[in-house]
């Protein structure tokens, strides 16, 4: 597999990156996703430091990805864990 120089810019941050070339298109995507998702959050909350800022989308994202893993997989999450994160999400979305 041939691989790549990449660096992609998270958060304002450069990350040089050596990754396979087909990997390319799917980590461009990734952090404009993260990117996109820290503009939102900026402009819609008074919050300026970006490590909330990353937690907050690390958060959202890693949400996403179990509630998308459950449809896929119809398969029920833990009643149990999914009103925890709920209620984690909503507690730090009043917090912001």
């Amino acid at each position: 597999m041939e691989k790549i120089s990449l660096k992609v810019i998270i958060a304002g941050r450069t990350y040089p990156l050596t990754i396979n070339k087909d990997e390319e298109s799917a980590i461009k995507a990734a952090a404009e996703k993260i990117n996109s998702n820290i503009t939102k959050l900026q402009d819609n909350y008074a919050v300026k430091d970006m490590q909330d800022l990353l937690a907050m989308t690390a958060l959202q994202l890693a949400l996403q990805k179990v509630d998308s893993k459950t449809s896929t997989q119809k398969e029920t999450v833990n009643p149990s864990i999914q009103q925890d994160l709920s209620r984690i999400l909503s507690k730090i979305n009043e917090q912001l």
